[in-house]
């Protein structure tokens, strides 16, 4: 593969990790309220969903560095 598809690819990744965080903290919320969760147990769901975003933040600005990188090296 050639590093524009390697960035692509990496794209698509943070892509589905940003949405799968999305739907999988709605369902948690969805589930708290209708189990009737403690506020606790909600916290818990909602800094799941915290570090999700974050790590997908954290994947989003190695790209950033890998596709600036991979411009520098073709000048």
């Amino acid at each position: 593969m050639t590093g524009r598809q390697d960035h692509n690819r990496q794209g698509r990744i943070i892509a589905l990790v940003i949405a799968g965080t999305g739907l999988a903290w709605m369902a948690a919320t969805a589930a708290g309220a209708a189990l009737d969760w403690s506020q606790r147990t909600r916290a818990f769901f909602d800094l799941a969903a915290i570090a999700g975003f974050g790590t997908a933040i954290w994947m989003i600005f190695g790209l950033w560095r890998a596709r600036r990188a991979a411009r520098a090296n073709e000048e």
